[in-house]
């Protein structure tokens, strides 16, 4: 059977769920929730989505983001590779980390949204441990959640600089000092009731979240633009970012990490420029890791592996090497979306 077809269009906002393989954990421990939420600010960053909500549990995650630039599709890729490349070496295993797809539902904006919200945040206290705790155990436990964007919805600590936290909370409280109050009171009222008016809205349509209206309103899309496509599992409803030109991506890199073409395209002592190449030409040229080798010199697909593997390891302890790159997947992002407009 053909997978379902993913929409994608700029503005659009979903709720992202992606699971371990065979429901297994894709969290060991805190420093890898820690490196998940690094590389999720640089994928954030470099395809330039607006991230409204994240929960990690231990085996899933959960994301509300809005994709101005419709490209859901890549961001998710960048997101769930960086990770698993990182989670195997650091773990010494191989293969896939998550479950198939990851799950993305179009979420109508407004009431919708903010209800999703409550329900991403109470995730920690619907654990089979805590649902049967007394109310004032679990509120604790949530206050206390440091792997979730609530306790910086609530005031609890600072907000990273990629959560975008003000459209959602201004739909609790025009007041803004009292935004965060607010908030929390509409959260934690949900503990106790399940809020049935969402989950007709989630399970009445296997596209997305909302009232009957846009509900028919995506479907009419979704049959419009996806027919006779059955091979393309992703669809843009307006336009599709274009990949970027080889010489663009290296001249990047080589600008970036201030080394000349040669350091990049030949082999040498210090091969890191050769990974954060392998790594952007992957990410932005749309390429496999055979044709990365071809252009690097390397012996094969395998070498590229490799090298990802030994950049993710380098990533997880050196800060302005992750800035770089930041730095980089900003300016391919860049160029990508003047393709996009222009074409």
């Amino acid at each position: 059977m053909a997978r379902a077809q993913r929409i994608e269009y700029e503005g659009a906002v979903y709720h992202v769920t992606a699971r371990g393989n065979e429901r297994r954990a894709i969290f060991r421990d805190d420093a890898d929730r820690e490196h998940f939420l690094r590389v999720l600010h640089e994928s954030v960053t470099a395809f330039e989505i607006r991230l409204y909500l994240f929960c990690l549990m231990t085996n899933h995650i959960h994301l509300v983001v809005e994709t101005p630039r419709a490209n859901l599709g890549r961001f998710m890729h960048r997101l769930q590779t960086a990770y698993t490349i990182h989670f195997n070496f650091r773990h010494r295993r191989s293969g896939h980390l998550m479950q198939g797809r990851y799950g993305a539902k179009l979420v109508e904006k407004d009431a919708y949204l903010l209800r999703l919200s409550r329900y991403v945040h109470l995730n920690p206290v619907f654990t089979v441990a805590l649902k049967n705790k007394p109310a004032a155990e679990r509120i604790a436990v949530l206050r206390q959640y440091l792997w979730s964007s609530y306790r910086s919805y609530i005031g609890r600590v600072r907000p990273p600089e990629y959560l975008e936290r003000g459209p959602i909370l201004a739909m609790v409280e025009a007041d803004r000092p009292k935004r965060s109050r607010a908030y929390r009171r509409f959260v934690e009222a949900g503990m106790e009731e399940m809020d049935t008016g969402l989950q007709e809205a989630a399970t009445g349509s296997p596209l997305c979240i909302g009232s009957p209206e846009f509900r028919e309103k995506i479907a009419i899309l979704y049959h419009r633009l996806c027919g006779g496509k059955t091979c393309q599992e992703d669809v843009a409803f307006r336009r599709t970012p274009r990949r970027v030109e080889v010489e663009a991506v290296l001249q990047s890199v080589c600008t970036r990490l201030a080394v000349d073409r040669e350091h990049v395209v030949h082999r040498r002592r210090d091969s890191g420029p050769r990974a954060v190449a392998a790594r952007m030409l992957c990410d932005h040229a749309d390429l496999t890791q055979r044709q990365v080798a071809r252009i690097l010199g390397l012996g094969g697909g395998s070498a590229v592996s490799k090298q990802l593997r030994e950049l993710a390891r380098r990533l997880a302890s050196d800060r302005n090497l992750r800035n770089i790159v930041a730095a980089i997947n900003k300016d391919l992002a860049d160029i990508e979306a003047k393709a996009s407009f222009n074409a």
